[in-house]
């Protein structure tokens, strides 16, 4: 059976999607694991997570760390100004579609719309996913590595499995 790929999002989401989206990373067998969002939601509201973690093992495995207080503990260890730089990069990338001429509301902030600091290892897992040098996402990676719960393609996705 094959399902689409906004099939597969709706039921990684756990909802429609909000606004305008492609798959930008994949399982071996298709899943998605990475979108890139649009600047904006469909009801015209800023959209400031360019890169959003879909794939439930991940989202699960990141979830736990979170829950142990890993957010409070990567601000301790990395670097303040690395953390600014990530943001600073991932702004950069996300303004390059807001229009010169655009008026009203845009998104603002870095990765995760946060402008320092750390809101979502999810988010910065999704942006290192996606090539950045993103410092908590490398983070969040070796984190992941010593549970062995890291990204693996070649690992089918829940997404594809018949609901």
């Amino acid at each position: 059976m094959s399902i689409s790929d906004h099939e597969m999002v709706t039921r990684l989401l756990g909802r429609r999607p909000m606004g305008p989206y492609e798959v930008a990373l994949r399982r071996d067998d298709g899943s998605p694991v990475v979108l890139r969002n649009g600047a904006w939601l469909d009801d015209g509201r800023p959209m400031p997570t360019r890169y959003w973690l879909a794939d439930k093992r991940l989202v699960k495995a990141i979830g736990k760390l979170e829950s142990t207080g890993a957010i409070t503990e990567a601000e301790n260890e990395l670097a303040a100004d690395a953390i600014a730089a990530t943001h600073l990069e991932a702004q950069t990338e996300r303004d390059q579609l807001i229009p010169t001429s655009h008026e009203g509301p845009a998104p603002s902030g870095g990765v995760g719309g946060t402008r320092k600091g750390i809101k979502c290892l999810h988010a910065h897992y999704a942006n290192y996913l996606m090539g950045a040098d993103d410092v908590v996402g490398e983070w969040v990676q070796a984190r992941l590595e010593l549970e062995g719960s890291q990204f693996d393609p070649s690992i089918p996705g829940i997404a594809s499995e018949p609901a």
